[in-house]
């Protein structure tokens, strides 16, 4: 971001963050990640002016970026996973990327973000946002979201950012020992944010606040 641009947007981010503050986001991490990404350069022009009100934005395709709050609490909710000793996780798994502003605050907190998303142009779109900011250890696939995993991997945590109608148990599988899954679950108007948690080989499922995602839809989007 230019030093122009940063003066511009400095104010209206320090805002969004007192926000959250005001609102309960309480890991210091997760607010200098958030302090430290522009998120207006991943809307249209149009709504730069509005980029850091809590609000989600539509991005094309029918998708929205989700609203910083959600951002941040999802964020917030992973890193209880994250051993005290260690600084970042191995891996993180993000499924339904969008344009990308997610997958930008999780790159601080693993060694490789692996994102999935199933239209094809936000993944373009997404790449050309990470490269804008330097951000390189993430990597963005056009992958279907049910089925597009690599199985050969265990992922020390899995966040996704559009609602399947209940978890999917083939997603739990990819969870390594000690690993969290955050998710919204329900259908439309009806849906629960979840954090899931594996360890000593079972599964913990705790419910969090109502939320609104657009749903986890199957197939790829060319």
């Amino acid at each position: 971001m230019s030093k122009q641009n940063r003066f511009i947007f400095e104010r209206p981010l320090e805002a969004m963050i007192s926000e959250m503050m005001d609102m309960g986001i309480r890991d210091f991490r997760v607010i200098d990640a958030m302090r430290r990404i522009p998120r207006h350069i991943f809307l249209d022009e149009a709504l730069h002016s509005r980029a850091y009100e809590n609000c989600s934005w539509p991005i094309g395709h029918k998708q929205t970026i989700s609203q910083p709050f959600i951002v941040a609490k999802m964020t917030e909710l992973i890193l209880e996973a994250l051993p005290r000793d260690q600084k970042k996780f191995n891996s993180i798994l993000e499924i339904g990327s969008g344009c990308g502003y997610q997958t930008s605050i999780l790159s601080f907190f693993a060694d490789e973000v692996h994102a999935m998303e199933r239209i094809k142009a936000l993944v373009l779109k997404s790449r050309e946002h990470l490269s804008e900011l330097k951000i390189h250890n993430t990597i963005i696939k056009h992958r279907d979201g049910f089925e597009g995993w690599d199985e050969r991997i265990s992922y020390n945590a899995i966040l996704c950012a559009a609602a399947p109608l209940e978890v999917p148990e083939r997603l739990l599988k990819f969870l390594a020992p000690g690993g969290i899954l955050v998710l919204p679950v329900g259908p439309e108007n009806n849906q629960i944010l979840k954090k899931i948690t594996f360890n000593n080989g079972e599964f913990t499922e705790v419910d969090y606040t109502e939320v609104s995602f657009v749903p986890m839809l199957a197939g790829l989007n060319k």
